[in-house]
């Protein structure tokens, strides 16, 4: 017995030697990480990917006569409160009883808010008397108040009011579609070509502002500046009266031409027929149909602007910000964080010094990002931006061009968070170089540049890339610095347009990660926005993965081409 007992502790003994309880230890942590993430991308994948496809409309008779129309959002188990169950008969008390006190309710999306004040209402299992799904039930996506549910009743069409039986109605597609395309010419106007006339309008100001300003003193320079003025000024004044007159007899029809919509419980409401985004009869979708509205919702969700405080419609302005910010990112952090691991690591002298510089480098990146917000706006912003607008702004000020948050500054700031990143990165891919080469390299007469310009920048390039893909990873998904340094809620100008120069990097700009936070935090009801924010996050993901394999394809080529050089 002593014998068997030593031979078991000794056989215990060797496993704890061996290390195999850790080692069992950190596969399971392993294998938790990896269920860990790939749960939340299901989760986010499957979320993102339902949002737009069109739900059944649900007419709901409830015990006390009232009845609600909606989509089914969800449902949830609740305990039912002891003054609702003291109301109940005793037949539903007692399934409630069976159920532990608990019972079944449905969240419906009912829409018309300017009619109800209310997006959702939930309704308990043992409030509901009926349920159908009539075929006439129509669900209208407006410009403003969010989503109608009920019918369409009549439209009117050339001073003639055109009553609706059937909401497939081709008379009711054609009119719909005219007035939609009169909108967006009433659009194209006022942002294009009156938006045109008042660029033009705004930089003469600013000229004779200039002008005023270098002459003080008035004189013969400050009286042709005022004259020009005048006459530029009425020149494009009455092209902008030529151009509003166009847009308000557009507006005219738009307003003469309105749809009537009613509710479950005969309520109208007049609007124009303009405003109606898109609109389908829900019961009567056949699968063809329901694909048709997917793939409408997809399109505009990639190619057009927020409405409803960011709830519905497209984030074309955010992903175009967030790309733009990622690349001049990208633009300003790569030299800077390559230049200083190449001086690190190949020219200066090690010692004490060079090592509190590697210690602080790497303690950087361990600085909360929100310092790192706080340094841009009060550097990038007020003191480097607002010396630029005064050099070479003095006109537009008071109001700030560079010295508010932007564009640039905005990627500056994210450089300066994600560059200890690339030093790092860079650095162990200088050390990974073998000496052989460099010695072969001095060896045959070349310089101490040209062989780390000719051989060992060219087979640092994938560790390199390697600390790019980090940096725009993490750039990229940045919310709390951005919320200071430029990132707004909506832009009305894109950093991008038809004006010299073209490209603004001055101007504030929308984020993905930004709109997450907002559309999650921020939007008036919750469960409106709950959908955007799986979608947008699902387009986040896929934004960031699709820049970090155009560079993990960039860096697996440059492997292969230095993987059989080394000797």
């Amino acid at each position: 017995m002593p014998q068997r007992a030593a031979a078991g502790r000794v056989r215990l003994a060797d496993l704890s030697a061996q290390g195999e309880p850790w080692l069992w230890c950190l596969g399971g942590a392993l294998a938790l990480g990896i269920v860990m993430i790939l749960g939340f991308l299901v989760l986010v994948f499957w979320n993102g990917v339902v949002t737009f496809w069109p739900k059944p409309i649900e007419v709901v008779r409830l015990t006390d006569d009232s009845v609600i129309a909606g989509l089914p959002t969800r449902s949830a188990r609740f305990r039912v409160g002891d003054q609702v169950l003291a109301a109940l008969p005793a037949e539903k008390r007692a399934e409630i009883a069976a159920n532990g006190g608990f019972a079944d309710r449905t969240l419906y999306r009912v829409g018309n808010y300017d009619l109800y004040g209310e997006d959702f209402r939930w309704a308990a299992d043992f409030e509901v008397v009926d349920r159908s799904r009539p075929m006439d039930l129509v669900l209208v996506e407006r410009l403003e108040w969010g989503v109608f549910v009920g019918r369409i009743a009549a439209f009117t069409r050339g001073g003639e009011t055109v009553r609706v039986d059937d909401p497939t109605s081709p008379a009711l597609a054609e009119a719909w579609r005219t007035a939609r395309a009169r909108w967006h010419e009433i659009r194209r106007i006022e942002k294009g070509e009156i938006g045109t006339v008042n660029h033009h309008l705004e930089q003469e100001r600013l000229r004779l502002r200039r002008a005023l300003l270098e002459h003080p003193d008035g004189g013969p320079a400050a009286e042709a500046a005022r004259a020009r003025f005048a006459e530029r000024e009425s020149h494009y004044q009455a092209q902008y009266e030529a151009l509003a007159a166009r847009a308000q007899a557009l507006k005219a029809q738009h307003e003469a031409e309105t749809v009537t919509l009613i509710d479950v419980n005969g309520r109208e409401k007049v609007q124009p027929l303009g405003t109606l985004v898109r609109y389908h009869a829900a019961n009567q979708l056949t699968l063809l149909g329901k694909l048709d509205v997917y793939l409408s919702r997809w399109a505009e969700f990639l190619t057009d602007e927020p409405r409803e405080a960011n709830t519905e419609g497209g984030i074309m302005p955010a992903i175009f910000g967030t790309v733009a910010m990622t690349l001049l990112l990208v633009i300003a952090v790569t030299p800077f964080g390559v230049i200083t691991a190449l001086y690190l690591r190949e020219y200066a002298r090690q010692g004490r010094l060079v090592s509190i510089v590697r210690i602080s480098v790497n303690n950087l990146a361990g600085v909360p990002s929100i310092v790192y917000g706080v340094f841009g706006l009060g550097f990038f912003a007020y003191i480097v931006g607002g010396s630029i607008d005064q050099l070479f702004y003095p006109e537009r000020l008071p109001s700030p061009t560079f010295g508010t948050g932007g564009l640039l500054w905005a990627s500056l700031t994210l450089a300066l968070l994600t560059v200890p990143v690339v030093i790092v990165a860079t650095e162990e891919a200088l050390a990974a170089v073998p000496r052989s080469m460099r010695e072969g390299s001095l060896a045959c007469g070349a310089s101490k540049w040209q062989t780390i310009r000719n051989i060992v920048l060219p087979r640092a390039l994938p560790g390199i890339m390697t600390g790019i893909i980090l940096a725009m990873a993490r750039g990229a998904g940045e919310v709390a610095p951005l919320m200071l340094v430029g990132v707004v809620k909506l832009a009305p100008e894109l950093p991008i347009d038809g004006f010299f120069p073209f490209i603004h990097l001055e101007r504030s700009f929308m984020h993905l990660g930004f709109h997450i936070y907002d559309v999650g935090f921020q939007s008036r009801n919750s469960e409106a926005g709950k959908p955007m924010v799986f979608v947008t996050t699902l387009l986040l993901i896929a934004l960031i993965f699709a820049m970090n394999l155009t560079a993990i394809i960039v860096r697996t080529r440059l492997k292969r081409k230095f993987a059989g050089s080394q000797f």
